[in-house]
C-alpha cells in the first residue's frame, strides 16, 4: 500500500517560492505506470489538480499554473517535490500530494493514494 504523508510546513512569503516534498512509502516511486500529482483546495473552493510527474520523470502541468510550477522526483529518496514560484495570496490553500497507478489529472476523486494535506499560508 502506497502511503503519502503530509508534505510538511506550508508558510511562504508573498512572491517567494513555495516548496513541498512528498515521500512515497510502500513502494518505489518509479513503479510502472504510476503518476504522482499535486492538488490544492483554496478556502471555500473545490479540489483542483495542477500538475503531475510520471514514473519515468515526465511532467504535465495545468495551463493556468504551468509557468510557475515545477515538479521533480528524487528516486533515491522516493520523493517528489513541488516548487511554485512567485507566490500570490491566491495560492493559499490546502495542498495534497496524491498518486495513482495511471495518469490521472482533472478528476481528482479518482486518485488512489492521498496525503493528509498541508495548509499553505501566504504572508506579506
Amino acid at each position: 500500500q502506497v502511503q503519502l504523508p503530509a508534505p510538511g510546513s506550508g508558510l511562504v512569503k508573498l512572491s517567494q517560492i513555495l516548496s513541498l516534498t512528498c515521500t512515497v512509502s510502500g513502494g518505489p516511486i518509479t513503479t510502472a505506470y504510476h503518476f504522482w500529482s499535486w492538488v490544492r483546495q483554496p478556502p471555500g473552493k473545490g479540489l483542483k489538480w495542477f500538475g503531475n510527474i510520471g514514473y519515468v520523470g515526465n511532467t504535465y502541468y495545468s495551463p493556468s499554473l504551468a509557468s510557475r510550477t515545477s515538479i521533480t522526483m528524487d528516486t533515491s529518496k522516493n520523493q517528489f517535490t513541488l516548487q511554485l514560484t512567485t507566490v500570490t495570496p491566491e495560492d493559499a490553500a490546502v495542498y495534497y500530494c496524491v498518486g495513482a497507478p495511471r495518469d490521472r489529472r482533472v478528476e481528482v476523486s479518482l486518485f488512489d493514494y492521498w496525503g493528509q494535506g498541508t495548509q499553505v499560508t501566504v504572508s506579506s
